[in-house]
């Protein structure tokens, strides 16, 4: 046997024995088991149904149940960092809000970077503000809430579901648009603004239109304009601000879906084909419009330049109303 074929076959014998231990072990399969979904808010209020809904189809559409946890507290920042200190494995997600990732870390010092201590997945939904007043507030239309306001300087109330969120946000933007003053009472929820605004302790609120509803549909508080590019899909009688004659006063309440930093980039790529399929489902998006949230289909990389932008958005509002330097 010559010298060439004697090295040939010994390569070959070589790579056979060698050959099954030298192949990478396969990755896992995602998910396989239960997935933790954080909600940074309370039990029972908005975030938390639409939080609950989520898991439940997310899981459906995983293979694997998903579980909502609560953890509330310091205007989201609580369950907010639980999740930036949580194993970048996909297993622990949060239902993020420009509370938590944006405005608190704007306004207080926190353990945690809102934005880049964060993978983020995709946008959930979108919630739009709707101005609503008391009944007893005379007024019919956004122009002559403005010619009462600059009439009674200081002397008007608006309530929201607490500081620092979009429903304050939002009206301290239309204050700023409108060239009024307007005292803000900020509530611990929009139930307790709600309660107050029914019983005249302030004269009008801005809060999300699934919670406001049944008290329009009974009477107990009026619909004045909606803060949206366009007309709410359950109440399209309702003017926007915008044709009321305010222009970009809208400040949306958003949820993301986010991980840790550090999660593979196919397990972000799996959670967002699984939201994507989400939204295609009739009956799911059937759901959110009746909460009054648009579905929006962004990818990983679009979500993360969603909260970058808003984050700048916030920034600027912020220390324009002289709430952050």
């Amino acid at each position: 046997m010559s010298g060439i074929l004697r090295r040939t076959m010994y390569a070959l014998l070589l790579a056979l024995i060698a050959g099954p231990f030298s192949c990478a072990a396969p990755t896992p399969a995602y998910p396989q088991r239960p997935i933790t979904l954080v909600n940074p808010y309370a039990a029972g209020g908005p975030a938390d149904v639409l939080a609950r809904r989520l898991a439940k189809e997310l899981g459906a559409e995983l293979g694997q149940p998903v579980i909502v946890e609560n953890k509330p507290g310091a205007a989201a920042a609580l369950g907010t960092a639980y999740v930036a200190r949580a194993k970048p494995d996909g297993y622990t997600l949060l239902i993020g809000t420009s509370a938590g990732h944006v405005v608190t870390p704007l306004l207080h010092s926190v353990t945690y970077d809102g934005v880049g201590d964060f993978s983020f997945i995709g946008i959930v939904a979108s919630q739009s503000n709707m101005l609503v007043i008391n009944p007893q507030f005379k007024v019919n239309n956004v122009a002559e809430l403005i010619a009462y306001a600059r009439q009674h300087p200081g002397q008007l109330n608006f309530g929201s579901a607490g500081t620092g969120g979009a429903t304050h946000l939002g009206g301290e933007l239309f204050m700023q648009k409108a060239g009024i003053n307007i005292v803000h009472i900020p509530y611990n929820g929009a139930a307790l603004a709600l309660t107050d605004l029914i019983g005249g302790q302030v004269q009008m609120a801005f809060l999300n239109l699934s919670a406001c509803l049944p008290h329009i549909k009974d009477g107990r508080i009026k619909a004045l304009a909606y803060a949206s590019a366009h007309r709410s899909r359950l109440l399209p009688q309702v003017p926007t601000l915008e044709e009321s004659g305010i222009h970009g006063a809208d400040v949306p309440t958003w949820y993301s879906l986010a991980a840790p930093k550090g999660t593979p980039s196919q397990i972000l790529d799996r959670l967002n084909a699984a939201l994507q399929a989400l939204n295609a489902r009739r009956e799911y998006a059937a759901f959110m419009e009746s909460l009054d949230a648009d579905l929006l289909s962004l990818s990983p990389a679009q979500t993360t330049e969603f909260v970058e932008h808003d984050r700048d958005s916030m920034a600027k509002l912020l220390r324009s109303i002289g709430l952050a330097k």
